[in-house]
């Protein structure tokens, strides 16, 4: 057991905390510039997919010290590979996918998060497509968008009927990146509005059911399913 002391440090240290949102239960995990930076991660360095959490653990070493939490980072085939854009270290692994389609990650407007030299982003596809960004550091595509510049996606439903684990990526007007995972299934609608409500302007659907999140500061592992592109964020 540790002190008193050691659990305030380790909560002051952890970037996520618990909210409540109509009823519905959610970690909300923020990155901020001035402390964290992001990256992508995907294979390991023998270019074989991760898949979990323990792996990405393993991979990182001594690395692990400054991990703050990962989340799931964007939808993917049977293999663990990312079906829509992807840039890990500056590097593209999978280019923009504008393609229509079944699923949420067709839903258009899907979108991208990346970050560049101004900062961290979520845009549309389309707008993705369009922009000189110069160096891209890191890119995750997937689908939908839960908010587009403050409003709702057009076809996503107050409540829907549809409930799952959820999780998303939103940047606030200060440039910070807002990562919610659903503790229980919810709807579309649902976790939208709380993105609204933190005042969120972009905010992208990354995915569903598989939705995971990995908390060093505490030794905990949300869920455990194999994933693909993962989103690390970690201390300066």
């Amino acid at each position: 057991m540790g002190s008193d002391e050691d659990a305030v440090k380790t909560a002051k240290n952890d970037a996520c905390k618990a909210v409540t949102f109509e009823n519905d239960a959610f970690t909300h995990c923020v990155a901020s510039p001035e402390r964290h930076f992001i990256q992508t991660i995907v294979h390991n360095a023998d270019a074989e997919p991760l898949r979990t959490f323990e792996a990405l653990e393993k991979e990182l070493g001594e690395k692990v010290k400054s991990a703050a939490f990962a989340v799931n980072g964007g939808m993917y085939d049977a293999d663990g590979n990312a079906i829509g854009l992807l840039i890990v270290d500056g590097a593209e692994i999978k280019s923009l996918n504008q393609n229509k389609g079944p699923g949420n990650f067709h839903l258009l407007p899907n979108g991208v998060f990346y970050g560049d030299s101004k900062g961290w982003h979520v845009a549309t596809s389309a707008v993705y497509a369009e922009l000189q960004t110069g160096e891209v550091d890191f890119a995750t595509q997937s689908g939908p968008m839960l908010v587009i510049d403050g409003a709702l996606h057009p076809d996503i439903a107050h409540n829907g009927e549809s409930r799952k684990i959820r999780n998303g990526v939103g940047i606030d007007p200060h440039g910070k990146a807002h990562m919610l995972i659903s503790d229980s299934p919810v709807s579309f609608g649902r976790m939208a509005r709380l993105y609204q409500k933190l005042g969120v302007q972009n905010a992208l659907f990354l995915d569903g059911t598989v939705s995971a999140l990995w908390r060093p500061a505490i030794g905990y592992s949300h869920r455990k399913h194999e994933l693909g592109p993962m989103i690390l964020v970690s201390k300066h």
